[in-house]
């Protein structure tokens, strides 16, 4: 997380970490004026449907997912984009079963270039992720991550980033650089998959989507700006 601790600073933070063509994204606010909301797609029972996220786990994730990504002029929040939804299936399938994890151990400290070194699968590792930082925010705040406002939840997640929270058996900052990236992944991953509704992420970032829609455009719109519907998976099936 940055010093600057606006919302559109917060997005600028995702954007940068996860895709370069949007490092240059500036702000259309202004200080005081409000401005119009962006429409939000309305989810379908279906969609809404929790997989394997407890309600604990749930109201944890919404309130660090729209920490990360707020609502504001640019595009609805991450949960009204459908993330939360996204790392709920995530977790409930192979990938949080951890089903192409090699997990026979030793499990000795690694370098961060070595990547995950834990024995507890993705889903484990989410769900004790968010017990200890609850834990912790209880000490320092008094309340669980959800119920802390606005402010406390940036302040609660930097230090998580800067690895200066204090949680029980538990690398807060491992933790966080997990929570950053599948909110990453679902904020721009092709919305089939539960997140990205309304393609809001593909439109922030001016993404048109598949590569097969465009690919031999290329050198029609070489040096060019091509602007154009997003299409996803759901769009030819």
């Amino acid at each position: 997380m940055t010093d600057d601790t606006s919302p559109v600073a917060r997005r600028d933070f995702l954007l940068g970490a996860g895709t370069s063509v949007a490092a240059g994204i500036a702000s259309a606010h202004a200080a005081d004026e409000p401005k119009p909301q962006p429409a939000v797609a309305s989810p379908s029972p279906a969609d809404e449907a929790r997989l394997t996220l407890t309600q604990t786990e749930w109201d944890f994730l919404v309130a660090a997912v729209d920490t990360l990504v707020p609502r504001d002029d640019l595009s609805p929040s991450a949960s009204e984009c459908g993330v939360t939804i996204f790392i709920d299936r995530q977790l409930a399938g192979a990938y949080g079963a951890g089903a192409r994890m090699y997990r026979s151990g030793p499990f000795a400290k690694g370098k961060p270039e070595q990547g995950y070194q834990l024995p507890l699968t993705p889903r484990e590792f989410f769900a004790a992720g968010i017990v200890a930082t609850n834990a912790w925010t209880r000490k320092k705040y008094g309340k669980e991550f959800d119920r802390l406002s606005a402010k406390e939840r940036e302040e609660a997640l930097k230090t998580l980033d800067q690895g200066k929270a204090e949680l029980d058996g538990f690398d807060g900052k491992q933790f966080f650089e997990a929570l950053l990236a599948i909110t990453m992944e679902g904020f721009f991953a092709d919305p089939i998959y539960g997140g990205n509704r309304n393609k809001a992420g593909w439109r922030l970032v001016g993404y048109p989507g598949l590569p097969a829609v465009y690919s031999t455009l290329l050198e029609q719109y070489r040096d060019k700006r091509y602007v154009v519907e997003p299409q996803s998976i759901a769009d030819f099936s």
